[in-house]
């Protein structure tokens, strides 16, 4: 709820502007476009016009125009999966990341995985980068290796004990190909899974199938490493229970095996020698127990995991989470002197290497892969969710309007005529400080409703 208290911290322009938008005549529409968007922090302006029409009698049913709107345009949520670029929808993206992993899990028949899916073997499996030097760090109980013990917030974390003589360049070649040492693990993966069976490769795949769903993570020392869910299947895919083979233990140490077999070379140029990228040797591959069992990794605990850390990406080293142009920029936004250093090295490795677009990817480290994938066949998809979450919209907005279902009678046909043109995006400063207060409000109203949850669980099952 907006106040005079909540206000008082507001610069003067900022506060002049919430004052015009608050009294301008559009207002209440604006707040509920802002509403729709769910607060997103960049949305999309859009102008057009749609127009609904009865094809039998060519009717027009229903007609609309952003010359109706507040400022003549329509604003849409941006869509960005970024939580450092927009909280609103990034918290969308991570809860259908969530549905995506987790019916991979525990099985949702209608995102394409049967319930039974929870009988088939799966582990977390964790791969890391090899070490490019020494960094400072919190090993247990111990002090670190500059003999202080550094709190679990320390800035120098992750940081190297030595600057100089840390593999900067090793470190962001390591993670721009990245994306190719996950390739050669799945592919090398199934070939360890067949070697253990006792199977051809081409009989392996015959008889079970290999399902998996990952998220990447970078560490505090700027390396990405990678967390996946990995699950046999039968044949056919979820649907198809794995042979009795297809064991648990099985598929552990062919991912051991064909963790430690991926080598990636990379020829030298200029003053760089010829590298060999390996993962690192801290692989950590955990069974994954049913919800409420007393299992340490849980379903659950897994796809609240990966979730989370799909909204995120390099800028929680301490870079920025848009491209750089020049190193003169690094000094003018203030970026700490390890990830500089990363980024430094990938302006100057990138005439070396052309081909890997190091200069593009300098704000990712080098990183230049896609943060969340999955096998064809592990559960449902991103785009398939997003459909259902618009043919949800599109149902209410047509009951809102009195507009015929097409479900409910196939013959009565109708047609749309729509032209959209982009206008624009983002807030002003006094709509970008509302539109941050309707997304709390909506944060909030969540929180609220998941922590009454269980109390109102206790008393359905008790009434029944």
């Amino acid at each position: 709820m907006t106040t005079a208290a909540t206000m008082a911290g507001l610069d003067p322009a900022t506060l002049a502007d919430v004052l015009r938008l608050a009294g301008s005549t559009g207002f209440d529409r604006w707040q509920e476009q802002i509403k729709r968007t769910g607060g997103c922090a960049d949305p999309i302006r859009l102008t057009g016009a749609t127009k609904t029409i009865d094809r039998a009698t060519g009717h027009v049913l229903h007609s609309y125009s952003t010359d109706q709107e507040p400022g003549g345009t329509l604003r849409v949520a941006c869509g960005n999966r970024r939580a450092s670029r927009c909280p609103a929808c990034a918290w969308t993206y991570a809860g259908d990341t969530y549905h995506l992993i987790r019916a991979g899990l525990v099985g949702d028949p209608d995102k394409g995985t049967p319930h039974t899916i929870r009988d088939h073997p799966r582990v977390f499996a964790t791969l890391t980068a090899p070490s490019f030097g020494p960094v400072h760090n919190r090993p247990g109980n111990r002090p670190c290796r500059c003999g202080t013990r550094h709190p679990e917030d320390a800035a120098e974390l992750g940081t190297p004990l030595d600057p100089d003589t840390y593999d900067y360049a090793g470190a962001v070649l390591w993670n721009n190909h990245a994306s190719e040492l996950w390739r050669y693990f799945t592919i090398y993966l199934r070939r360890e899974i067949a070697k253990r069976a006792g199977l051809t490769q081409k009989a392996a795949h015959e008889q079970s199938r290999v399902s998996f769903g990952k998220v990447a993570e970078y560490q505090k020392r700027g390396a990405v490493h990678f967390h996946a869910v990995i699950r046999f299947d039968g044949p056919d895919g979820p649907d198809d229970p794995p042979p009795a083979w297809a064991t648990l233990d099985l598929l552990t140490d062919s991912i051991h095996a064909a963790a430690a077999r991926v080598a990636v070379d990379v020829d030298p140029a200029g003053d760089q020698p010829a590298r060999t990228l390996r993962w690192g040797t801290q692989l950590d591959v955990q069974p994954i127990g049913a919800f409420g069992h007393g299992e340490d990794i849980t379903e659950q605990a897994v796809a609240s995991y990966v979730a989370k850390y799909a909204t995120k990406a390099a800028e929680t080293t301490g870079t920025v989470d848009r491209r750089i142009g020049n190193k003169e920029a690094l000094i003018l936004l203030g970026v700490a002197d390890h990830p500089r250093r990363l980024i430094e090295a990938c302006l100057d490795l990138h005439p070396l290497y052309p081909d890997r677009k190091l200069r593009d990817w300098a704000h990712m480290l080098g990183f230049r892969g896609h943060f969340s994938t999955k096998s064809r066949r592990y559960s449902t998809t991103l785009g398939a969710l997003r459909q259902v979450r618009a043919d949800y919209r599109a149902a209410q907005q047509r009951e809102a309007l009195g507009l015929p279902d097409p479900d409910d009678n196939p013959e009565a046909t109708t047609l749309t005529l729509a032209h959209w043109s982009y206008a624009g995006h983002g807030h002003t400063p006094g709509e970008s400080w509302l539109a941050a207060n309707v997304r709390r409000d909506i944060q909030h109203n969540r929180e609220a409703v998941r922590e009454e949850l269980p109390a109102l669980l206790d008393l359905e099952g008790a009434a029944a």
